[in-house]
């Protein structure tokens, strides 16, 4: 038999030759994952100062836009137009974000570094006679209780026993494959501080020719792509860039002020580690949902060597204060930057959390968010092409369980689809009388 080569034997033909292929490489990365996970990682750290770079000038895109409109403004005030005004603005706008940032670091690391320092050091100073207190305070509360007395006595030899058996079989033995992993581990240190300087001298060129780049992406993109394919890309740039931009920087303002809350009210009470648990509630405050759960055990913990009665009057104290951050100050500052109910920020943070760690439980709202938004968008897209309703409350359990109602107590989807009955009968039978 002889096969046509005509337009769609050829399109299906590609089509099946792309699955084919698809298909080896899927199994050939199967194969060879821990190859390819490797090569990731070493194209990653390859980039690592880009990627620095890019966050930085992303973080401090609007100080620096700010500062250039401003400066260009002043320049231009009169009807004399400087030539250059342009360059100094930006200048001016470079080192004015620069300046803020590192003002930033150098007031984080200025009030942490002190106050960690000490803290750790009273830490170590007051273990033995805290761990002391801490159980002579249950052994009076569980004094009426010789039962529960004797199992948490247990439990803490048998957790004493543990820790020793730990250092002698585990720790001692293995001393030199943990010293190699101290090393490693401060070389990492000092290859993040690298990349991190790297990415600052990176962020300036971003910052003073994202213009430049913005307009060759453009550029690119209409001399590949549909007029309304690229529109469309565009549009979701657009988006993207908005609701990471909104949600990041009005997540970074929310913290700090939680934080600062926290470190008045604490001072005012005259709680212990007031510095350092503020600085932990508020960098923990940026993780969506979880982030006020995760600062408040280890600020408690450490409450409880001191006193036991501050370390629960500080749980209720961050409750109130993260009932106050997620019914007000929040939606003040953050607004509806998502547009996603509870239950898919609790999707998106877990699903974001295991996959990237920390930095995923930060970035997947606004990546779920964009990734929601157009699905609904393309949902509602086939459904008006279709010729079906778009509103939500149309297809709830109540509106197409009820055929036996008539036509003039039903709406939306109900109503529709009795129409696009009554059509296809109708022309059943036109086509049976035929």
């Amino acid at each position: 038999m002889k096969i046509k080569l005509d337009e769609n034997n050829i399109k299906w033909g590609t089509t099946a030759f792309l699955v084919v292929v698809a298909s080896m490489m899927v199994l050939f990365a199967m194969l060879r994952l821990r190859e390819i996970t490797g090569f990731i990682d070493t194209v990653v750290g390859i980039f690592s100062p880009f990627i620095w770079g890019f966050v930085i000038a992303y973080l401090l895109c609007p100080i620096y836009n700010g500062c250039v409109r401003a400066t260009y403004a002043q320049f231009n005030k009169s009807e004399h137009v400087y030539k250059k005004s342009l360059m100094i603005s930006k200048v001016v706008g470079t080192l004015v974000s620069l300046a803020v940032l590192f003002c930033v670091i150098i007031g984080i690391i200025w009030m942490i570094l002190p106050g960690f320092m000490e803290s750790v050091t009273n830490i170590v100073d007051i273990l033995p006679s805290g761990t002391a207190a801490i159980l002579t305070w249950v052994e009076s509360k569980l004094a009426h209780f010789p039962i529960a007395e004797e199992q948490i006595s247990r439990l803490i030899n048998s957790g004493t026993d543990n820790i020793l058996k730990f250092i002698t079989e585990t720790f001692l033995p293995n001393y030199g494959n943990i010293a190699e992993s101290i090393q490693s581990g401060i070389m990492g240190a000092v290859n993040l501080v690298k990349n991190f300087f790297i990415g600052v001298i990176i962020s300036v060129y971003f910052l003073n020719s994202k213009d430049v780049f913005s307009a060759q992406a453009k550029k690119a993109i209409f001399a590949t792509m549909k007029e309304r394919t690229a529109n469309s890309l565009l549009e979701l740039a657009q988006f993207t860039n908005k609701s990471f931009g909104g949600f990041i920087s009005g997540k970074i303002i929310d913290s700090a002020i939680i934080g600062i809350l926290c470190f008045v009210f604490m001072n005012i009470v005259g709680w212990e580690y007031a510095l350092l648990i503020s600085c932990i509630i508020g960098i923990t405050n940026i993780i969506p949902f979880f982030g006020p759960f995760i600062g408040m055990i280890p600020s408690a913990m450490l409450l409880v060597l001191v006193n036991p009665m501050h370390a629960l009057y500080f749980l209720i104290f961050i409750l109130v204060l993260q009932q106050f951050d997620g019914n007000v100050l929040g939606p003040k500052i953050l607004g509806d930057t998502t547009g996603l109910g509870s239950f898919w920020v609790l999707f998106a943070v877990l699903v974001g959390g295991g996959l990237f760690g920390f930095i995923g439980m930060i970035v997947s709202i606004p990546i779920f968010a964009v990734i929601y938004f157009y699905g609904a968008k393309y949902i509602n897209y086939r459904l008006e092409k279709r010729g079906f309703s778009t509103a939500i409350a149309d297809y709830r359990i109540d509106s197409y369980r009820t055929p036996e109602r008539p036509d003039s107590e039903v709406s939306g989807i109900t109503k529709m689809y009795r129409k696009v009955k009554k059509k296809r009968n109708k022309n059943k039978t036109d086509e049976e009388d035929e």
